[in-house]
């Protein structure tokens, strides 16, 4: 999409999670796209109209690119499923079709002024990846806090998208109980302890780690902890079995005999 024109969209419902804002295709096609950021989960698309095109993928959503005259056989049109919501025609051949079975994603145009005040991506933490993520950074957002330590890496607001999955694993790699209150890892000042300092590094390994396997397509590499409830832990050493509780809501696996 990056410097491509934007020739025609095409909405095949009036709404995802919320809503279309008004006047979104029309606001969009003849724009061309400046780049394509990320902000946490949030995808962000700024165009030369000055507006900035921010889509979330919820639980369910994909984007799908093919080059158009690509057809499906004896049909004379492009494949289309039935949860392709939004196609996106640009003026390099591709067409971008956003696909949501379950319409949880969302889009919206927000001018450049109101961008930095867009309440989910003002409240945002840190990139974990970005180098102003660090041990001093989390445990700076962790000081004071009274909820356990997986709850806190879940908060958008401590550090952006981290999730689930990585939570347990990053925990795991850092030796550290997710039970464990959060404010453990900093000084009454609020600075890191050596378990931040071994957390803010495991986050950065395990999402690195994760990326590389994507970009190799190596799906049958396992976690070390996450879905393997019962199994042994895999730290050489350790006799324990993985065991499986609920957090907020969601699942945490981790080892008790050798995460503190």
């Amino acid at each position: 999409m990056r410097g491509a024109r934007i020739d025609r969209v095409e909405l095949r419902r009036a709404d995802l999670r919320r809503p279309f804002p008004a006047g979104f295709a029309n606001r969009l096609q003849g724009r061309r796209v400046r780049a394509v950021d990320r902000r946490g989960k949030y995808l962000l698309v700024p165009l030369d109209s000055g507006d900035t095109l921010l889509m979330h993928l919820g639980m369910s959503g994909s984007f799908r690119v093919d080059r158009r005259g690509s057809r499906r056989a004896g049909s004379g049109a492009l494949t289309i499923d039935r949860h392709d919501h939004v196609v996106f025609t640009l003026s390099n051949g591709a067409v971008v079709t956003f696909n949501d079975p379950r319409r949880f994603g969302l889009m919206d145009l927000i001018g450049d002024a109101l961008l930095v005040e867009h309440r989910p991506l003002e409240q945002m933490g840190p990139e974990p990846l970005a180098a102003g993520f660090d041990a001093a950074a989390l445990a700076a957002a962790c000081a004071g806090k009274r909820v356990s330590l997986k709850v806190a890496l879940l908060d958008q607001r401590v550090v952006a998208g981290v999730g689930n999955i990585y939570a347990s694993e990053a925990l795991h790699a850092a030796q550290l109980s997710p039970l464990r209150r959060a404010a453990t890892i900093a000084t009454v000042a609020g600075r890191p302890r050596a378990s931040a300092v071994r957390l803010a590094a495991a986050i950065k390994i395990v999402l690195r780690a994760a990326i590389d396997r994507k970009a190799r397509r190596d799906h049958d590499a396992r976690f070390r902890v996450y879905e393997r409830e019962g199994d042994p832990c895999r730290r050489r050493g350790c006799r324990g079995v993985i065991r499986r509780i609920v957090q907020a809501g969601r699942s945490t696996f981790y080892c008790p005999i050798c995460q503190r």
